[in-house]
């Protein structure tokens, strides 16, 4: 198995994970699990795909990713209940399931030989658009949005850090590892230290 098949399946797991926990809050059934699960799973690889025009999708190459998400679903449909504050746990799972996919992401723009820049927003792509899909669907103000959170940003600063490895010759698992740590430590600094970037506040006009 390649180190990129490695990391797709690590995002698909823990990011099927998170979107199982939100469907948990929103007490869905055993189906409505498996669709957000999914959903989250596996949107932001697909659309990551699309754009790089990987045909065909990783997914319908390989079921096995859907079987993956699903399984995930299943799990956590029963043991959800056990989580004290599934809210804490999602928020730092979902700060895992960041990391990898960004890697994920950014790592199919390396191998395709793409430039810096596709190489930045296929990261970020693959790591925020299917938690989008999740919070958009369910109702949630999605995460990627919410005010003085970092998060788009970690994922755009950990897919800048594997462009800049592969500037600097580094191989690709030390490009790949520089990507999910970037993005991780911004993401949990966030969270567990409030780290984010100034806001736009607008100023009431004069009378």
């Amino acid at each position: 198995m390649t180190l990129l098949a490695v990391l797709d399946y690590g995002s698909v797991l823990v990011f099927a994970i998170t979107g199982a926990l939100v469907a948990s809050r929103a007490q869905l059934d055993l189906v409505g699990f498996a669709f957000i699960a999914c959903l989250t799973a596996l949107g932001g690889g697909t659309i990551r795909d699309l754009l790089l025009d990987r045909n065909p999708i990783f997914w319908i190459a390989n079921p096995t990713y859907l079987a993956v998400a699903a399984g995930a679903a299943l799990v956590v449909f029963f043991t959800a209940h056990l989580l004290e504050s599934r809210m804490r746990a999602l928020v730092w799972l979902d700060s895992v399931a960041l990391a990898i996919a960004v890697a994920a992401g950014a790592g199919v723009a390396l191998a395709l030989d793409q430039s810096a820049v596709i190489v930045v927003l296929m990261g970020m792509v693959t790591g925020c658009m299917g938690g989008l899909m999740r919070d958009v669907v369910v109702g949630d103000v999605p995460v990627v949005l919410k005010q003085g959170e970092l998060y788009v940003t970690a994922a755009f600063a950990g897919s800048a850090a594997a462009a800049l490895s592969r500037y600097y010759g580094f191989d690709l698992l030390i490009t790949l590892l520089a990507c999910a740590v970037t993005t991780w430590v911004l993401r949990a600094g966030s969270l567990a230290f409030g780290w984010h970037l100034p806001v736009y506040k607008s100023t009431p006009p004069k009378s």
